[in-house]
């Protein structure tokens, strides 16, 4: 009798295991939510608010880009539990694109419109232009620039691009973009970004 109900124990063991697992396995491989996450976000436009300001003959324009993005972009769509993880790991960073535009398409690193030489300008954009960026929060927080990554476009493009990355913004909160023009030498800009992409974000 105790063999008969110590086997019985195991045989229901052994199937309430295989029960977890398989729902465990289930779970792992079903990412249609977070299909249906990304999709509403790439609908409604990756890169849709866009904000621009012209001062002379110069147009700046602020970009941002939910950081999925990018995720995507750089760990593709094949293991998007993986991505998810990382946007949750990663999910206080903001990532803006700024470009530079003159109305002319002339290439706006040259001596006329920085007052520097070529060289000295480009290097400004790659090392020292995270200076003159901040972000104001809702909750009146101001955060610095934590880094910039300028795209080099070799005068193939009529403009210039930077990426802008800031650390330690809570998703829900809205920000401002502050730009302090010392290389162009045209005053402060702000940019107000309204929502923030929080009502589909992971």
């Amino acid at each position: 009798m105790k063999d008969s109900s110590r086997l019985i124990l195991a045989f229901l063991l052994l199937v309430l295991f295989s029960c977890k697992k398989e729902d465990s396995q289930s779970k792992k491989n079903d990412d249609s939510e977070i299909r249906d996450r990304y999709f509403n976000l790439e609908k409604i436009g990756w890169k849709s608010r866009s904000y621009t300001q012209v001062v002379d003959d110069i147009g700046f324009t602020a970009t941002e880009v939910p950081i999925q993005y990018y995720l995507l972009k750089d760990q593709g769509i094949e293991n998007l539990q993986h991505v998810d993880s990382l946007y949750e790991e990663n999910k206080r960073e903001r990532v803006i694109e700024f470009v530079f535009q003159q109305d002319e398409e002339k290439d706006l690193l040259g001596k006329d419109f920085t007052g520097m030489d070529y060289t000295a300008a480009v290097k400004y954009m790659s090392f020292g232009l995270n200076n003159d960026f901040y972000v104001v929060t809702s909750k009146k927080d101001t955060i610095p620039c934590s880094g910039v990554n300028f795209e080099r476009n070799y005068k193939i493009a009529p403009f210039q691009k930077v990426l802008l990355f800031f650390s330690g913004i809570d998703p829900n909160d809205k920000i401002q973009l502050i730009y302090n023009d010392y290389l162009f030498r045209k005053g402060t800009l702000k940019f107000k970004f309204k929502d923030p992409f929080t009502p589909i974000a992971l």
